[in-house]
């Protein structure tokens, strides 16, 4: 077990910067995951911790250790990769052995067969030992490989994409197994992924990385609810958030937001403070933000909603995305998935200006939310932190 740092650390490949002044600290025993898009940096952050690469500026620490002139074999690291990289032509059960039969541990066959055993029977692939990888499944591959990283009871383990090749039901079982794998062990892990599925499902925290900085760090509920920037809320959500220009308009002591159409104007909610925050932000020009999940819509004609027509409409597994054109915007909702629809047809939309994430249209920076229940929510679980 080991609390990890990372400190101003800055990583460059020629003229390319591939980290730049990254800062973060990673509890002792804490899941946390590394998420962002392909090439944002999390697998050279990775390289970085195992010591596989070596910082230009910046330094690493576990337990408050410098470890930049440590080798990687000597940080007591385990890292799984999304190819498993098993033996093809040993056993699993010498797979799994094959860290403590190195020089390094030089581990005596009584110890090596208790551990291997220990380990199998946590990941049940015990009745796996003595076959070859060709002979199981990939799920079982990646349980092997698993197996061999923590047989050594590392300090740290690092884990980059390792269910990136597995079909979606795999993938969806594995989450759950991996994170009772970790708590079982009680080892600081660090995960890699771009998956946002797996992002908020295994992660104590989340930190999200591109263009090889750190944008935000927290838990799913702060980046769900409160992302810092657009970038985000976009990243953060699956389907995309639905950006909408706004613009704010007070009459008679009330204050509205003007969306999409000219003279469409929601009433804010006066009871969850966004108001304030809109007005002291200094901004009259807005980015508002819905979620496709809270979006209502309707087939009938009702007053008081915007008029659009279906644009497309995909089935994804047990549900929809429903996605209406509103002028020359386009707006995404979650349908079931047998829903009778054609293109073209008329849809009436309703904005849930309660549930609404205001950014800075110059900026993109988060503004604030009117959304009481997760602010309630983000509230209880800060001074939960504090009590602990």
């Amino acid at each position: 077990m080991a609390k990890i740092e990372v400190v101003n650390v800055t990583k460059r490949f020629g003229k390319f910067t591939a980290l730049n002044n990254v800062n973060l600290e990673i509890k002792d025993n804490e899941f946390f995951v590394l998420f962002g898009p392909a090439g944002a940096g999390k697998t050279t952050l990775l390289n970085n911790v195992a010591g596989i690469q070596i910082p230009e500026e910046g330094l690493i620490r576990f337990n408050g250790e410098i470890m930049n002139k440590i080798d990687p074999a000597h940080r007591n690291v385990a890292m799984v990769f999304e190819n498993y990289a098993l033996y093809p032509n040993l056993t699993v059960y010498e797979n799994i052995a094959s860290p403590l039969r190195s020089p390094l541990y030089k581990k005596d066959n009584a110890t090596v067969d208790r551990e291997v055993h220990r380990v199998a029977e946590l990941l049940r692939i015990d009745h796996l030992l003595e076959r070859l990888p060709s002979q199981i499944s990939n799920g079982q591959k990646q349980r092997v490989a698993i197996g061999r990283a923590l047989v050594r009871d590392p300090n740290v383990f690092l884990m980059d994409e390792p269910l990136a090749h597995l079909d979606a039901k795999l993938r969806h079982y594995m989450r759950s197994e991996l994170k009772e794998m970790q708590s079982s062990f009680n080892t600081t892990c660090i995960y890699v992924t771009h998956d946002f599925l797996e992002a908020v499902s295994l992660g104590d925290r989340i930190a999200i990385i591109n263009e090889g900085s750190i944008v935000q760090v927290g838990t799913r509920e702060e980046v769900y609810y409160t992302p810092c920037n657009e970038f985000v809320a976009a990243l953060v959500g699956e389907p995309e958030i639905n950006l909408v220009d706004g613009r704010l308009f007070a009459e008679n002591g009330k204050y509205y937001v003007e969306v999409l159409e000219k003279g469409y104007l929601l009433p804010l909610p006066e009871s969850s403070g966004i108001i304030r925050k809109l007005v002291d932000s200094g901004v009259n020009e807005y980015h508002i933000g819905f979620r496709p999940n809270n979006v209502r819509y309707t087939f009938e004609k009702k007053d008081g909603l915007l008029k659009g027509t279906v644009y497309s409409f995909e089935s994804i597994g047990n549900k929809a995305v429903l996605i209406a054109k509103i002028g020359d915007k386009f707006v995404r909702m979650i349908a079931p998935n047998d829903l009778k629809v054609r293109l073209d047809q008329a849809v009436y939309v309703e904005l849930p200006i309660h549930k609404a994430i205001f950014f800075d249209a110059q900026t993109t920076r988060f503004i604030g939310t009117s959304d009481e229940a997760a602010i309630y929510r983000l509230v209880q679980e800060q001074l939960s932190k504090g009590v602990q």
